[in-house]
């Protein structure tokens, strides 16, 4: 039975972005062990995916003495499991464990590319991530970006050995369960109870923005678009599904106050329901400044909800501008608020 250890640097990325795969690889003869920081996800992913989970801290941050602590770790780990394929996901996850399992001997090492985080950086720290991304890339036997326009992206730019890299099948990490999300399966008491929940109004617009409430997310563009347009309208809604993160990418302090006095804005943390908030959605606003193949905006396609988001690689390989959603520039606060006014109109 061959063993296969994938690996994450938080359980949030097995737990959603991953969901199902381990208990796949399982079924289909796969020895199949998970690896990530720990998290209060840990327990649900062990549940769903029926397969043990081994923690070893890591962090999202660059913090070399702890990476160095983490990288030891997965050796030593690497070295005891004997595994015959290391699968790595998100940056950090991606670079100590394809060296890692490079130095304990592993002969399959894949990584899977869902965005480069330099792309949203600036100086030095656009230098390291970088380097980051191309040592990764030297320690992976195969590198699978999760869409066509990211592939582009990498080979443009040089970042990986063009031998190595492959999309698989049309992109995306994991797809869509289109038994989920379809407006016909719905249950009708909990679109009820959620609308509730926010004092929905048919009178009202409703924009959803689904995501972690993070500068490069786009939070910030959308948070002046919005106000701007409400200044036209009053009956719109801004409705943002997810959490903070302020350790990490905070929006400035202005768009923090804006997020937390306007009227108009309706905060709901974070769910695992997205499907609700989209079946009654005007629609979806996406203006993440770096993606792989985001698979909000395939939600929002299955459940009929119109796209509006940023022209970055990934996005691109799902919309087309004025046929399947609306593209603006990167970082436009006024290409946001005229595409937002456009499909308004």
């Amino acid at each position: 039975m061959p063993k296969i250890i994938r690996i994450t640097t938080v359980p949030m990325a097995l737990h959603v972005l991953l969901k199902g795969q381990m208990r796949y690889m399982k079924q289909k003869g796969f020895d199949v062990e998970m690896v990530s920081a720990d998290g209060r996800e840990r327990e649900a992913v062990i549940q769903d995916e029926g397969c043990p989970h081994m923690i070893i801290p890591m962090t999202r941050k660059i913090t070399p003495f702890k990476d160095i602590v983490s990288l030891f770790r997965l050796i030593r780990l690497f070295r005891k499991e004997k595994p015959d394929i290391v699968h790595s996901h998100t940056p950090k996850a991606g670079l100590l464990g394809m060296l890692a399992a490079w130095i304990a001997g592993v002969k399959i090492r894949i990584h899977t590319v869902a965005g480069l985080r330099f792309m949203t950086s600036e100086g030095f720290t656009r230098k390291l991530l970088v380097r980051m991304e191309k040592l990764t890339g030297r320690f992976a036997t195969h590198i699978w970006p999760n869409s066509f326009s990211l592939l582009s992206y990498i080979n443009e730019n040089n970042l990986m050995p063009d031998k190595k890299l492959e999309v698989i099948g049309k992109g995306s990490s994991n797809g869509i369960n289109l038994k989920r999300y379809s407006p016909g399966v719905l249950v009708l008491e909990k679109l009820t109870a959620i609308k509730e929940n926010i004092n929905y109004s048919d009178k009202c617009i409703y924009l959803l923005c689904v995501g972690r409430i993070v500068k490069d997310k786009g939070i910030d563009e959308l948070v002046h678009a919005f106000v701007r347009l409400y200044e036209q309208n009053d009956q719109l809604r801004l409705l943002l599904v997810g959490d903070y993160e302020d350790e990490l990418d905070p929006v400035t302090d202005n768009s923090r106050h804006i997020l937390k006095n306007h009227p108009a804005i309706i905060m709901t943390g974070w769910r695992e329901d997205v499907e609700y908030f989209m079946a009654f959605s005007y629609a979806l606003i996406h203006p993440s400044y770096r993606e792989g193949f985001p698979n909000v905006v395939l939600q929002a396609g299955a459940m009929q909800c119109p796209v509006i988001c940023s022209r970055i690689p990934g996005n691109v390989d799902i919309v087309e501008h004025e046929k399947t959603g609306l593209l603006f520039p990167v970082k436009s606060t006024d290409g946001l608020f005229d595409q937002m006014k456009q499909g308004l109109e």
